[in-house]
């Protein structure tokens, strides 16, 4: 090895080339063998992990599968099936709908969407997502974010607006364990109507 390549090495690299080279007094020559041996193989083993990890970890793969989860949930509420949207829920998730209060634990947010169904029925109501939406992930935690639009039978808009999801993968399924939402136009007014004036 050339000194440039040595100067490369940290000291402890050089000093474990050094013990593979030089034979120390009573030392069995085939010893050495077996170190030249090793050194290369265990070195080999640390570089398979780290590839295996780093291909395990991969963000662009974990946010695809992410948003892949969004939308099976679009697809389920488009067909009126509260038990796979409730299924995309973690068991101890919270669902934060807006103008009501947090709905906890994957049984009470299939109520909530159960709840929901007949009027979405009734009305036609078409969910869809924004064509870009973003998210990451990082270990087991990931998010999703982006727009949706709402429309109703006759294919007319009657809300868009931003969600926010959070999620953890369990036994490689990414599962929500929060989620959010809320529209881009002003809160329904609680207040009746005034009456027009005479």
């Amino acid at each position: 090895m050339s000194s440039p390549q040595l100067r490369e090495l940290s000291y402890h690299d050089r000093a474990e080339l050094r013990a593979l080279i030089v034979i120390h007094p009573g030392e069995n020559p085939s010893m050495k063998t077996l170190k030249k041996v090793t050194h290369p193989f265990g070195l080999a083993v640390l570089l398979a992990v780290g590839a295996i990890q780093s291909s395990a970890a991969d963000p662009a793969a974990e946010v695809a599968a992410i948003h892949a989860v969004d939308d099976v949930w679009v697809k389920a509420f488009n067909a009126r099936d509260a038990d796979t949207m409730a299924a995309q829920y973690d068991e101890q998730a919270v669902l934060l709908p807006p103008g009501a209060p947090a709905v906890h634990g994957r049984t009470e947010i299939r109520g909530f969407f159960v709840k929901m169904m007949p009027e979405a029925a009734q009305e036609g109501l078409a969910f869809g997502l924004g064509a870009k939406p973003v998210g990451g992930a990082r270990g087991d935690w990931g998010w999703s974010s982006g727009s949706y639009v709402l429309k109703n039978k006759t294919g007319k808009v009657i809300d868009t607006g931003k969600y926010l999801s959070v999620s953890k993968k369990q036994d490689g399924k990414w599962l929500y364990v929060r989620d959010t939402w809320n529209s881009d136009g002003p809160p329904a007014s609680a207040e009746p109507a005034a009456p027009a004036k005479k």
